[in-house]
């Protein structure tokens, strides 16, 4: 029983541990900025997507709930923070909707299983990080007006970026799962 116990406490442990390292992963890429065209890259959404395929979508959930839970009660860890604020005012301005859109794309990320067909994991991470942009442009044409061109502000200028770090995920999904069933 007493052995019952100690496994499961480092079990949690372990897990703590992981999504604390997530969530600063993810801080980390969010202020990272590559140039690129049109507007300048972070990693953000590459990570989010790879901490679903590397933890699963439980753990993956507590990752993002934990860096969500992180920016909204004032820690500088979205994209943009502190020059244009920080905090619950923060959080609920025009990039809410991406970032919720967080939680679904690891969900569905963690959620598929991979394997080595390139072009299925390709269409399943697509999916999964449609969702960052679906959310978005639905929170942001909410918040500014449907009469705005949201789109073309909203998605079109990342669409690029964000192929390329989809390309990226894809080559790396199979090599991550294998890693993942050593440890």
């Amino acid at each position: 029983m007493e052995l019952v116990k100690n496994f499961k406490f480092s079990k949690l442990i372990k897990y703590v541990f992981l999504a604390l390292i997530g969530s600063l992963l993810l801080a980390i890429s969010s202020k990272v900025k590559i140039p690129f065209y049109p507007v300048p890259m972070t990693m953000q959404t590459l990570v989010v997507v790879m901490i679903g395929i590397a933890f699963g979508w439980k753990l993956g959930l507590a990752t993002i709930s934990l860096y969500l839970f992180e920016g909204i009660i004032g820690l500088p860890v979205f994209s943009g923070t502190p020059e244009k604020g920080i905090g619950f005012i923060y959080f609920t301005g025009p990039t809410m909707g991406y970032l919720i859109g967080f939680l679904v794309t690891t969900y569905f990320a963690g959620k598929f299983n991979y394997d080595n067909n390139l072009f299925k994991s390709f269409l399943k991470i697509t999916f999964a990080t449609s969702f960052i942009y679906l959310l978005g442009i639905a929170w942001l044409g909410s918040l500014i007006g449907w009469d705005k061109p949201i789109f073309k502000l909203g998605a079109q200028p990342f669409l690029l970026a964000e192929l390329f770090k989809i390309l990226i995920a894809t080559f790396a999904a199979n090599q991550i799962i294998k890693i993942k069933k050593i440890i």
